[in-house]
């Protein structure tokens, strides 16, 4: 019996649909608002990053207009304790239906196939250290500077990890779709 047997497929397409649904109150209930308000973008959404002069930025921008700086902090609060999480539950509940990697990859080291299940989880971890320190760094913490500099950094490794995700399961879907004999 392999490890994503026992789960029922359902699972997935019910994340899936949670996790659209969450993300579209982010976005329309948080993002789009903050947009409108601002003319600039929440950090969150810079997919190819950002530098530690766009925290600063930022975090004028915020002490200047009130209404952004509720926003943002309605979205962490909200939306942003959520999402996370189920995104990661479905990237790893995909992996697991769609193993077993150590089969699906050849010849390679079984730790490499069995760290490709933690990848999930490094996104679910970066994301929320992301949100805690944009929490921080947007706040009046004595800790805002040091999560200003973390900022960018988790920012990234939260869209790496999430991008070799889903690479891992594009790779893992075809290699399925592909051989012969499979379910």
């Amino acid at each position: 019996m392999k490890a994503g047997s026992v789960i029922p497929l359902w699972i997935v397409p019910l994340l899936a649909a949670l996790c659209l649904a969450v993300l579209a109150w982010t976005t329309f209930g948080f993002v789009v608002p903050f947009k409108h308000e601002t003319g600039q973008a929440v950090l969150d959404t810079y997919f190819a990053g950002y530098d530690e002069s766009a925290v600063f930025h930022m975090q004028t921008l915020l002490d200047q207009n009130e209404t952004a700086a509720k926003l943002l902090s309605a979205m962490y609060f909200g939306p942003e304790l959520i999402f996370p999480a189920l995104l990661t539950a479905l990237l790893f509940l995909a992996l697991l239906k769609l193993g077993p990697l150590g089969a699906w990859f050849g010849r390679s080291h079984p730790l490499v196939g069995q760290a490709i299940y933690l990848l999930p989880f490094v996104y679910g971890i970066a994301d929320y250290g992301e949100n805690i320190a944009s929490v921080i760094a947007f706040g009046d913490s004595p800790s805002a500077s040091l999560a200003a500099q973390l900022l960018p950094w988790m920012t990234r490794l939260k869209f790496a990890s999430l991008a070799i995700s889903c690479i891992v399961l594009v790779r893992l879907a075809i290699a399925r779709w592909l051989s012969p004999g499979r379910d």
